[in-house]
C-alpha cells in the first residue's frame, strides 16, 4: 500500500509539473493582485521584517539586552526574520487559496494545488526581495560574506520550502471543511514564532530542553542560515533533524491535499 501511495504522488507532482505554464500565471496573478494599488509595491516585502527588526533591536539591545555574541543584533535578528515572515506569510496565503476560489475549482478541471503552490512562489518572491536587505545590512556592519557557506543556501531554503509546502497543503485543504481552521493556524503561527530562534539565540534555551527544543524544525532551520549567511560554517547536526522532519511534513501534507481534492467541488 505504501509502495502504491508512493507511485501515485509521483504521478501527482509528474501533473504539477507538466501544469507548470499554469502554475507560473497564477504565481503572476496573484503578485499583481496584491501589488496592484499599491503605492509602496515591492518594498512592502523589505518594510515589514525591516520595521519588526527596528523595534526589536531598541528592545532587545537597549532595554533586555540579549547576548549574540559579536554579530550585531540587527544582522542576527534580521536573518532569522526574513524567512520567518516568508514562513508565516506563505502558510496563511496558502490556506485560504482554495477556499477564495471555489468558484473556479467547481467549473474547471486542474491539479488543485496549483492554487496554494502559487501562493507560495509569490511569497517566495518577496523573500528574494526581502534578503537584499539583508546584504546591505551585512556590508553595513562590516560583515564578510563566507562563499562556502553561501552555496549551502540553497539547501536550507529547499528545506524550508518543503515544510511551507506541507503545511500550506494541508492547511488549505482542512480549510475547504473547517473556515476556522485560519484563526487557529493565525494563533499557532504567533506562538510558533516565540518557540523558534528569532529574537534570541538557541544558547538562552536551557540545555536539558535543547533536544525537545529542535523537534521545532524552524529552529535547525533558522540556525543553518545563521551558519552559512553570518558564522561561515556548515549547517550542524540540527539542521539534518529539522530537513528529516520538514520532509515528512511535506509528504503528510501533500498525501492529506490529494486524498480530499476530490469532494471539494462539492463543498459549498
Amino acid at each position: 500500500m505504501p509502495v502504491r501511495q508512493g507511485l501515485a504522488m509521483i504521478d501527482d507532482l509528474k501533473r504539477l509539473i507538466d501544469s507548470r505554464e499554469l502554475l507560473w500565471a497564477w504565481t503572476g496573478r496573484n503578485i499583481k493582485a496584491r501589488y496592484q494599488q499599491s503605492v509602496l509595491g515591492w518594498l512592502w516585502a523589505i518594510l515589514q521584517p525591516a520595521a519588526q527588526v527596528v523595534i526589536f533591536t531598541v528592545i532587545f539591545t537597549l532595554f533586555v539586552p540579549v547576548n549574540t555574541g559579536k554579530t550585531p543584533y540587527i544582522l542576527f535578528s534580521y536573518a532569522a526574520l526574513a524567512p520567518w515572515a516568508f514562513l508565516s506569510s506563505a502558510i496563511v496565503d496558502m490556506s485560504t487559496s482554495v477556499v477564495g476560489n471555489m468558484s473556479l475549482v467547481t467549473k474547471i478541471y486542474f491539479p488543485r494545488e496549483v492554487l496554494p503552490v502559487s501562493a507560495m512562489l509569490a511569497r517566495l518572491m518577496d523573500l528574494g526581495v526581502a534578503t537584499g536587505l539583508l546584504i546591505v545590512i551585512m556590508v553595513y556592519v562590516k560583515v564578510p560574506p563566507y562563499p562556502l557557506g553561501w552555496l549551502f543556501l540553497p539547501l536550507v531554503l529547499i528545506t524550508q520550502i518543503l515544510l511551507v509546502l506541507g503545511i500550506g497543503l494541508a492547511s488549505a485543504a482542512a480549510s475547504v471543511f473547517y473556515r476556522d481552521v485560519q484563526s487557529v493556524l493565525s494563533l499557532v503561527v504567533q506562538l510558533w514564532f516565540y518557540a523558534s530562534p528569532i529574537i534570541y539565540p538557541v544558547s538562552a534555551v536551557p540545555e536539558r530542553f535543547r533536544a525537545p527544543y529542535f523537534l521545532n524544525p524552524m529552529a535547525g532551520i533558522l540556525e543553518a542560515y545563521r551558519d552559512v549567511l553570518l558564522y561561515g560554517r556548515l549547517p550542524g547536526t540540527t539542521f539534518g533533524v529539522a530537513s528529516a522532519i520538514s520532509v515528512c511534513v511535506f509528504l503528510v501534507g501533500y498525501w492529506f491535499f490529494k486524498r480530499t481534492e476530490f469532494v471539494f467541488a462539492d463543498i459549498v
